[in-house]
């Protein structure tokens, strides 16, 4: 008499595959319709920045007439190379990259330092100081008063006449502040009994778990400072201080003077000059942002909402 364990599977018995659940129409009809709308806004996106490229690299008579799109006519690079081979370009681009990694910096030591504190509801004045700064979101002291302040610091022909006025940005803050108050008080108070200190807990574990946030803060204050030029036109008069956002923009303003200055022909300087400095300003910020643009939009939302 065979017998047969019931624990063996039985091989001859059939596994029933589940159906594969099919979209529904209405589902696919949105899936059409959302991947429509989502290549119209890269496209409308996109063009802008193509249209620089191809200008920047048209000439000028082409550009006049309006026959420049998404491909250059005329192929140029001489407005190119005659403002790359310029001293004072590189001189600019040096003073920029200065101005930029110190002044982010020193503006992510004190945001983030400011709006820790801020975050913890037993700081005495606690208040006070966040009605501080959402007033200065809207009022300032207005442009007199400021250059006369810089000046009376002894700051003009300085970098610190382009960091320290800029060194925090209240709604940087107030970001920062909203994802602090989220922070989980469990770990800080774990790392307390443990005997950290408060120093400790925030370097080696609120920073560390705060990437996006951070992140997404450098690049709002790297780019602030990478754009800044104003700043620069009032309290930089030396030549060799200033950033090369200042160079293109007087390079722009001046057209066919500034250009003279320079060394160019007449003919290099035309309607391809606002866009060759338009590309060679923003060029470095498109070539860094990919590196943080996988927390952007973290880091605005977990600083923006309160869960």
């Amino acid at each position: 008499m065979v017998t047969t364990d019931q624990n063996v599977p039985d091989i001859t018995r059939v596994r029933q595959v589940p159906k594969t659940v099919k979209d529904s129409r209405s589902y696919t009809v949105f899936r059409v319709v959302n991947a429509t709308v989502l290549v119209i806004v890269c496209g409308v996106t996109l063009y802008p920045f193509v249209n620089l490229i191809a200008k920047a690299f048209s000439s000028h008579g082409y550009i006049v007439a309006g026959q420049v799109n998404l491909w250059p006519r005329g192929f140029n690079t001489t407005t190119l190379m005659e403002v790359l081979t310029q001293d004072r370009f590189w001189t600019g681009y040096g003073n920029t990259i200065v101005h930029t990694v110190g002044g982010t910096a020193i503006a992510m030591a004190l945001t983030t330092t400011m709006a820790y504190a801020l975050a913890k509801k037993h700081l005495k004045g606690r208040s006070f100081f966040i009605g501080m700064v959402v007033v200065t979101m809207f009022f300032n002291g207005g442009l007199v008063p400021n250059y006369l302040l810089i000046s009376g610091l002894g700051f003009k022909n300085t970098v610190w006449a382009i960091i320290i006025p800029n060194a925090i940005s209240a709604f940087n803050l107030l970001v920062m502040k909203a994802f602090f108050e989220n922070f989980p008080n469990d770990l800080e108070e774990a790392a307390a009994i443990d005997g950290m200190t408060v120093y400790g807990i925030f370097f080696r574990i609120v920073l560390p778990l705060s990437k996006a946030v951070v992140a997404t803060m450098i690049l709002f204050y790297a780019v602030a400072f990478w754009n800044s030029w104003f700043p620069a036109m009032l309290y930089l008069s030396d030549p060799e201080l200033q950033p090369v956002t200042l160079y293109l923009r007087n390079l722009l303003a001046g057209a066919t003077g500034a250009g003279r200055e320079a060394g160019m022909e007449e003919v290099q300087i035309g309607a391809n000059l606002q866009a060759v400095t338009m590309l060679l300003t923003v060029i470095p910020i498109v070539c860094v942002y990919p590196f943080v643009q996988k927390y952007f939009v973290s880091g605005v939302m977990l600083g923006s909402v309160k869960g």
